[in-house]
């Protein structure tokens, strides 16, 4: 019993260490700056594998393949790799994901891998290698953050440009952003840069070349120091070697570089309360103040719009327009706010209003009271208020307010007097009592009483047929191969403008057509094997000589250059290729 115990465990581990899917890194603490190269090791012939997202992480090359097959004492080995270099976009710890493949319908997964990203470290080189640059990218790249006043009031507009300097020795060919600058307890907008263009300047008292990446207008809303977080790139750069082609040029070396522009501290000034109006809202600038009616002069049932507006220089989003106040005889609704300003990089400037719409009521002669519009000037530093002029609105003709209350006096003095205004509305309701029919008893009650001994009829047949199904292996291996030949043709549309996703797309999907109608496995596809089989199926001669030239073509496609009509034509020509094979087999 013990013997059979033990040949039982033996052939248990057998079965386990059978199939051997990881992944290998090599380091698990980095700098924020050094590449990580990651294995995914297998020991079977896996199809379909699934790289996991690299969430954190940038691919700058790969996925490379290798695959290696030995014989030593009569056993084989079989090792198929996938390899990447990382470049990590942030400090802190990052997790890599699982990654997949498939292997006799069965899905094999990695562990997930941990990496402890650090702060940039500093990467010696020896000065005689050939292959080492002459410069470092460190002296020569710079971000700064230019901002036009440090310690401006609340609601005056600042200006934040970002440049980025770097010197005649290194080309830059790329950079991504990092981090994005935050701007809390600020209203920002950005200000759009058509074009980039690259000027001289001079920096630290050196010509550098630099370019204006971003501009923003920023409007502190509370005093104190506020703080700008940084804005932070990964620069790819070219630098200069000791090497020289045969032409005598001097070759240069791709290199990678991460600068920031820093945190800026802004100290904001509160406005003065000495002298501060009392009708004061906030705004800050240089403002004009008008209160304009379309008419003065109007007839019963006309009515007239009121338009206040302020126009000038400042934060003319930023604060509410004073609100008229009307005798009780005009009829004043909501205001209709319209907005024309234009944001440039010395602030906000163009014009507000509110325009509200007024309908008098009874005939007479009543006055719109004078405005006040006050704001804080920076250029005295001093608060100003704008006041406006009493406006007059004569109604010609209707009732009047001295009749109406003559009427009512002579009546009743509770009783409201119906105005035109309120005669469609019904004083009286019909209301119908709800009919409620008792659960119980009813069609519904019978139906959900009687539903579980109806489908068990139908739960045993599909249970035979479900049985069925999963028996048939063959068939479901087939139909799996057919689903996924599918999908990695889909896929291949999708990654049309991406040529190497692309050309990995399409091979996939021409690999599990084959596995779908010729019934073999990955280690059957030889090209003699699948000529002969295709052929065996009545298959045109001309349609498998395309078919074969195609999928040699995918592999060395993926390497060299490309252009998007090749790709398409490749596309098109693979699915007419497999429509063709599907009618002939």
């Amino acid at each position: 019993m013990k013997r059979y115990l033990i040949l039982l465990l033996l052939s248990f581990q057998g079965l386990w260490a059978q199939v051997q899917f990881e992944a290998k890194v090599s380091k698990t603490t980095l700098g924020l700056n050094e590449r990580l190269r990651i294995d995914f090791v297998m020991n079977v012939d896996g199809d379909n594998f699934v790289q996991p997202s690299f969430e954190g992480f940038r691919i700058i090359a790969g996925p490379s393949q290798q695959v290696s097959q030995s014989w030593i004492n009569g056993k084989s080995s079989f090792e198929k790799i996938y390899s990447y270099f990382l470049l990590p976009n942030q400090k802190g710890t990052l997790v890599i994901r699982s990654a997949a493949i498939e292997f006799n319908g069965q899905i094999y997964k990695t562990a997930p891998i941990k990496i402890n990203v650090t702060a940039a470290i500093q990467q010696p080189y020896d000065p005689n290698d050939p292959n080492a640059p002459q410069i470092s990218a460190d002296d020569n790249i710079y971000l700064v953050a230019d901002i036009s006043k440090t310690n401006p009031y609340i609601n005056e507009p600042i200006t934040v440009v970002y440049k980025l300097y770097f010197s005649y020795n290194i080309g830059i060919t790329n950079w991504r952003e990092l981090n994005k600058p935050k701007y809390n307890d600020f209203w920002s907008q950005n200000i759009d840069i058509k074009q980039l263009v690259a000027e001289e300047g001079m920096f630290r008292g050196q010509k550098y070349r630099y370019v204006v990446l971003r501009k923003t207008v920023l409007y502190p809303q509370k005093s104190g120091k506020l703080s700008i977080e940084p804005l932070a790139l990964d620069i790819d750069v070219q630098l200069p070697t000791n090497r020289r082609d045969v032409f005598g040029r001097v070759v240069v070396t791709e290199g990678n570089k991460r600068v920031s522009a820093g945190t800026k501290t802004i100290a904001v000034k509160a406005l003065p309360e000495a002298g501060k109006p009392a009708d004061f809202s906030g705004a800050v600038g240089n403002f004009d103040f008008k209160v304009t009616p379309t008419k003065t002069n109007l007839k019963n049932g006309e009515s007239l719009d009121l338009v206040v507006s302020v126009t000038g220089k400042g934060n003319m989003k930023l604060f509410n327009l004073p609100k008229p106040v009307v005798p009780n005889a005009l009829e004043m609704y909501d205001p209709v706010h319209n907005e024309q300003v234009n944001t440039g990089l010395s602030g906000m400037t163009g014009k507000i209003s509110d325009s509200y719409t007024i309908i008098p009521q009874y005939k007479g002669k009543y006055p719109v009271k004078p405005m006040q519009f006050s704001y804080f000037d920076l250029g005295s530093g001093t608060y100003k208020t704008i006041s406006s002029p009493e406006i007059m609105i004569n109604v010609l003709d209707g009732p009047s307010a001295a009749d109406t209350t003559n009427v009512v006096a002579s009546g009743a003095k509770n009783k409201i007097l119906p105005t035109e205004q309120f005669k469609y509305i019904k004083l009286k309701s019909t209301l119908l009592a709800m009919q409620k029919d008792d659960f119980l008893g009813s069609n519904l009650f019978y139906g959900l009483l009687l539903f579980p001994f109806l489908m068990l009829p139908l739960i045993v047949v599909f249970k035979k047929k479900k049985e069925s199904f999963d028996s048939d292996v063959t068939g479901n291996r087939i139909r799996m191969n057919n689903k996924l030949a599918k999908k990695y043709l889909s896929e291949a549309k999708k990654q049309i403008n991406n040529k190497e996703p692309f050309y990995v797309a399409l091979e996939k999907a021409m690999h599990n057509f084959l596995k779908a109608k010729l019934h073999i496995e990955t280690s059957e596809m030889s090209k003699d094997n699948i000529q002969e089989l295709l052929l065996s199926r009545n298959a045109n001669p001309a349609a498998v000589n395309d078919f074969i030239a195609l999928t040699e073509n995918c592999e060395f496609a993926r390497y060299a250059p490309a252009s998007s009509t090749s790709i398409q034509q490749d596309f098109d020509k693979a699915v007419l290729i497999i429509s063709e094979l599907e009618k002939q087999i």
